[in-house]
């Protein structure tokens, strides 16, 4: 009798260690098509449709009260940069540096390039 109820016991404690770790971790940042982003870049295809993308995700992100995720402003700026528009591309460096401050000397660099 004792040996069924240590296995009962077991079974039990077992489903609920596992169900414990059934739920995932709510994720840090949310990427929206970042990386498809960043991958149709260097491909070369049409960096106006890739500002467009990406401006629709900043908007979905900014909703859902979620964060993009690092490099997001920074591509974004360079996207800007590259269809002409170097007042969003700084705003977009400088948005890139406050939220990531790792990300200062890279973005002091864009920013001392494109500002005029």
């Amino acid at each position: 009798m004792k040996t069924i109820n240590i296995r009962v016991f077991s079974a039990l404690a077992l489903a609920v260690f596992l169900s414990g770790c059934a739920t995932a971790p709510e994720r840090l940042y949310s990427w929206g098509s970042y990386q498809k982003q960043v991958y149709s870049h260097l491909q070369g295809e049409d960096r106006q449709a890739q500002i467009e993308a990406m401006e629709s995700d900043l908007e979905k992100i900014g909703a859902s009260g979620k964060t993009p995720p690092p490099g997001f402003y920074a591509h974004l700026g360079l996207l800007y940069v590259e269809t002409g528009n170097d007042a969003k591309a700084i705003a977009s460096f400088e948005t890139e540096k406050a939220r990531f401050p790792e990300s200062a000397a890279f973005m002091d660099f864009l920013l001392k390039k494109y500002k005029k």
